[in-house]
């Protein structure tokens, strides 16, 4: 199970079953910030909704296709990252994030992204990483813009939120590139 400690209060880890009242309770109390920017807000209706994630979170750790953390501060979740698919054959993975309103903007982000990014580097020796962030979405697309990714492009109307197509930035990072 992954589990990696950055700092005294703040922890990365996988997500387990137990997790799910949490994982709940911090949408519920982030849900109109974080519906401006993610699709499956509306979808997570109950807890069992967030048990669901979970099994399939595990499920694709399992096969090593995925992995999905949560981020604790003093052992409250309050977020989550992910690499949402493990391309072995290419090489790469693309990474996605949430944060609670409350801790954005005090570098919590940006310390899990660059564990996420070593991580796939020099443990998984991926070659490539890739974030996505709506054109419109500043804090989202702070983060790759701070850790030097490269911005490649723009998909029109890549993705559907609730009644509207959003345009998305494409950022990659290589592993060549990355040193901190």
């Amino acid at each position: 199970m992954f589990h990696y400690q950055i700092n005294e209060d703040l922890v990365l880890r996988q997500l387990q079953m137990p997790d799910a009242n949490s994982l709940f309770r911090t949408v519920e109390k982030s849900r109109g910030e974080l519906r401006e920017w993610l699709p499956w807000i509306e979808a997570t209706k109950k807890p069992a909704d967030c048990l669901a994630f979970i099994d399939l979170c595990l499920q694709g750790a399992q096969r090593r296709q995925s992995l999905n953390l949560g981020i604790f501060y003093q052992d409250r979740l309050i977020g989550c990252i992910n690499y949402n698919i493990i391309d072995w054959q290419n090489g790469s993975t693309s990474i996605g994030y949430w944060l609670d309103p409350g801790y954005q903007g005090k570098g919590v982000m940006t310390a899990a992204v660059q564990v996420m990014i070593d991580y796939a580097f020099y443990t998984l020796q991926l070659n490539r990483i890739e974030i996505r962030a709506a054109t419109h979405n500043k804090k989202s697309r702070a983060i790759p813009e701070r850790l030097r990714f490269q911005k490649e492009g723009i998909i029109r109307q890549g993705e559907w939120l609730y009644d509207h197509y959003e345009d998305l930035v494409v950022y990659g990072l290589l592993a060549r590139e990355w040193t901190h």
